[in-house]
């Protein structure tokens, strides 16, 4: 079975610095994803330097599959330990994940990663590894669907020390908190960020440290089908329809012509809600079998800042703005969000004629744009998105 592995990234630049000195770096392919935390000794420029070239060599050596050892020794040899305090200037985990759920860990000096399933916490068999002189702990294992596997900087663990606690959230308070919210909380994304919220409010908007949060979590696929305006060539609607229709997964279609060419196609009825009224987002729409009917360009725009304000603000900003909003962006935000691994996006080349019109307030390039910057987003988040013009 191929599981689809949800990674979400979330850090925290130390109060006052330009630069994070935590360090992620994640390379994905075909039937695994390779994930590399690194944290940087002490903060900002040099910090930030350390940790990217620890990074970027450790992804790219075992992505080429160069063992271990040989990772680890060049990245110990290229990275001295600090003379004066006779410290590494560099912690790290690396993580190869493959796509059947198998696991591989090796953690330098960084804290413990936590491994939840259902609403427990796993403990986790490790292996110690000197390697010039340092000690690597090892680890293989199993994930399973709904799993979830985090990795945190030092940050984390000292949040809240000299604000809201003597000695910092501890790692055991970080394990339990992500055993209570692993069953609540669907994405890898959603979980990250409530955890890095949870940081913040603890600094009190002021972290004493760069904080990072990495964390995974194993999903069974699922696919969204996204048909967003009518295809040029008016001959090919039924062909873009059923290609449409057909798909595994989620249907959602974006436009009122597209949504008028769907119910034509498949012989089915088209009706509008006037049940919400948003002065932003026009109304929704209902066809039998589709998921999600919507106006197209102006509910776009708008699914789309919701999706960036719930990047830039976070998981607990994002819920109380936007989350139980029944309009139709916030409907296509949500849905994104938490209900999708993998998006096929259909854009129609019809132009529209009423967005000609010099009051119309966005035209059909500024709709490309904004369907370009929607799957970017998207793919930041760690998500498949396939695209296909017609």
């Amino acid at each position: 079975m191929r599981y689809f592995i949800d990674v979400s990234s979330n850090s925290l630049n130390k109060y006052e610095e330009e630069l994070c000195g935590d360090k992620v770096e994640i390379i994905r392919n075909e039937d695994s994803v390779i994930i590399v935390v690194a944290d940087g000794l002490g903060s900002g420029v040099k910090a930030n330097i350390l940790a990217t070239l620890t990074s970027k060599i450790a992804a790219t050596m075992l992505n080429e599959g160069i063992s271990i050892e040989e990772t680890v020794d060049t990245i110990i040899n290229t990275l001295p330990e600090c003379k004066v305090r006779k410290l590494a200037y560099a912690t790290f985990t690396m993580i190869k994940i493959k796509d059947d759920g198998s696991v591989y860990i090796a953690e330098y000096d960084n804290p413990p990663f936590i491994l939840v399933s259902g609403n427990k916490h796993l403990e986790v068999v490790k292996r110690k590894k000197q390697l010039q002189g340092k000690i690597i702990k090892e680890s293989d294992f199993t994930l399973s669907p709904g799993d979830t596997l985090t990795v945190v900087s030092d940050g984390v663990i000292h949040a809240g020390v000299g604000a809201y606690l003597n000695l910092g959230w501890q790692w055991d308070n970080v394990r339990d908190y992500l055993v209570n919210i692993n069953l609540k909380e669907k994405s890898a994304d959603s979980i990250g960020k409530n955890l890095i919220d949870v940081c913040e409010n603890l600094y009190g908007g002021k972290p004493g440290d760069d904080t990072t949060v990495v964390s995974v979590k194993v999903r069974e696929p699922e696919i969204i089908n996204m048909l967003i305006g009518p295809p040029q060539d008016k001959m090919k609607d039924k062909e873009v329809v059923y290609d449409w229709i057909r798909g595994n997964g989620k249907k959602i279609v974006c436009g009122g012509t597209a949504a008028n060419v769907v119910a034509r196609e498949l012989n089915r009825k088209m009706k509008v809600s006037m049940d919400i009224i948003d002065h932003e987002v026009p109304p929704i729409g209902y066809i039998d079998g589709v998921d999600l009917t919507t106006e197209g360009v102006l509910t776009l725009n708008n699914a789309l800042k919701r999706i960036e304000y719930y990047r830039e603000k976070g998981e607990l900003a994002f819920k109380k703005s936007f989350y139980n909003k029944k309009d139709g962006a916030s409907i296509l935000a949500k849905t994104i969000i938490e209900d999708c691994t993998h998006l096929n996006v259909w854009i129609g080349s019809a132009v529209n004629p009423a967005h000609q019109k010099s009051d119309f307030p966005i035209n059909y390039s500024n709709k490309l744009k904004i369907i370009n910057d929607m799957i970017k987003v998207i793919r930041e988040m760690g998500k498949v998105v396939t695209k296909k013009s017609i």
